[in-house]
């Protein structure tokens, strides 16, 4: 059993406010995407008709190549776990679940385009991916306008909280405005006073830096350089040297794979994170992408990542499905999305996205408590609501689709190709919605 803390400064909770009304949009923004149009709300006769006689569909669009590619195997293992079991267990609606592969490539492609093109024509009720956010947004209104439920489990940008996607966009992981007031806690919990930020240029990188700034500022700290850098440059010496020269006590690097060549650059120049206290986001946090660094140096670097730890028990299914694993970042998440989607499907009795939409809002509070498909499914044959918290922790869904509720783990290195949860130091509480 994990155990959970709250955030430690005061300073930081105060500071989530703060931070909403610095990157929320009006409310007449945010309720555009509270809940599908009343058109479309609850599925047609024909719809249901199908749901009787037709498997479901699901689809997914993870990366396979890209910037996140090594985000992808967990994440379609989480998935294919999912969908193993569900079958297993007599399927949806009667039938076996139907798992169409994709991949999401990184904003350099359209292969995400192309993926969702195609899940679209088979037919499928919901997509699960991207892992980027930037990727989800270049393909949000082509999903949710084709009536298809867009369900990414490791999106985190702000930017979606308020996103107009016809009720149809649903995450397991939250918003980057939890990530941030965590981070900052972190990091001033440590002592730290002054820090420097490197972040890359999309609207993970950008909303992430800038929900880490206010809330370490308003905790006290300083930032004294926050710097939006270019993913795709060939170095970054020009950027760490401007960072080295603010003189910052300890660095947060918010990132991708280009993270590697960050931190190399680091230690180039002299403020690597045996010298100067380094700490990592979700995006960045990795068990073999900076394991051919000096021996040791990783060693003490701290990382956020959302989510529950996954339990050994959890692991052994996952590498059942995929023995190559090496990381099981989001795999927890990307399972919990397939499960609560295919709930969503029993509940309305139907394939039709918009009908599994509201259910989606239904299954994942207010009802009883359970945390498994079988059990899950046996309690709404019988008539009663349910309230699924599966292996990424409590989700809850707000009327916008972002969990209310989540976990932030913390994990810290112990060698450069080893990172260990700090259940100490895990976060479970309220997310905030813009």
């Amino acid at each position: 059993m994990k155990r959970t803390t709250v955030l430690k400064s005061a300073a930081v909770l105060g500071a989530l406010s703060l931070t909403l009304a610095a990157c929320g949009g009006s409310s007449e923004t945010a309720a555009s995407s509270a809940a599908p149009a009343a058109s479309s709300a609850a599925p047609s006769a024909a719809a249901s008709e199908a749901a009787a006689t037709e498997a479901c569909k699901i689809g997914t669009m993870l990366p396979q190549t890209g910037n996140l590619a090594f985000l992808g195997p967990p994440e379609f293992a989480g998935v294919d776990l999912a969908v193993g079991q569900i079958n297993a267990s007599g399927g949806v609606l009667g039938l076996p679940l139907e798992n169409l592969t994709g991949d999401s490539g990184d904003t350099s492609t359209d292969i995400a385009s192309q993926t969702a093109d195609s899940h679209i024509a088979a037919g499928v009720s919901a997509i699960i991916g991207a892992a980027s956010s930037g990727v989800s947004l270049t393909v949000i209104d082509k999903i949710t306008g084709a009536g298809v439920i867009h369900f990414s489990p490791a999106n985190t940008s702000p930017s979606l909280s308020d996103y107009a996607d016809n009720g149809l966009y649903f995450r397991t992981a939250p918003s980057d405005l939890f990530q941030g007031a965590v981070l900052g806690s972190l990091m001033l919990d440590a002592g730290v006073e002054k820090a420097g930020i490197l972040a890359m240029d999309d609207s993970y990188g950008t909303g992430l830096a800038d929900a880490l700034e206010a809330n370490f500022t308003a905790g006290g700290g300083t930032v004294t350089e926050k710097i939006i850098y270019n993913p795709q440059a060939a170095e970054f010496s020009a950027e760490v040297g401007k960072l080295k020269a603010s003189k910052p006590a300890a660095i947060a690097v918010i990132g991708f794979e280009e993270s590697v060549k960050i931190v190399q650059e680091l230690i180039k120049q002299g403020i690597g994170p045996d010298t100067v206290p380094l700490y990592l986001v979700d995006g960045n946090l990795s068990q073999q992408a900076f394991a051919e660094l000096p021996k040791g140096i990783m060693v003490g670097t701290k990382g956020t990542l959302p989510g529950a730890a996954a339990t050994s028990e959890f692991q052994g299914e996952l590498l059942a499905v995929n023995p190559e694993l090496t990381d099981f970042s989001y795999a927890p998440e990307a399972y919990d999305a397939v499960n609560l989607i295919a709930l969503g499907m029993e509940a309305a009795k139907s394939c039709d996205g918009a009908a599994i939409a509201l259910a989606l809002l239904d299954v994942s509070k207010d009802g009883e408590f359970c945390t498994d498909f079988v059990t899950c499914k046996a309690l709404l044959d019988a008539g009663t609501n349910i309230n699924y918290e599966g292996v990424s922790g409590p989700v809850e869904f707000a009327d916008n689709g972002d969990p209310s509720i989540a976990t932030m783990g913390v994990y810290e290195y112990e060698a450069n190709d080893k990172y260990v949860p700090r259940l100490d130091e895990f976060v479970t509480g309220s997310v905030p919605t813009s």
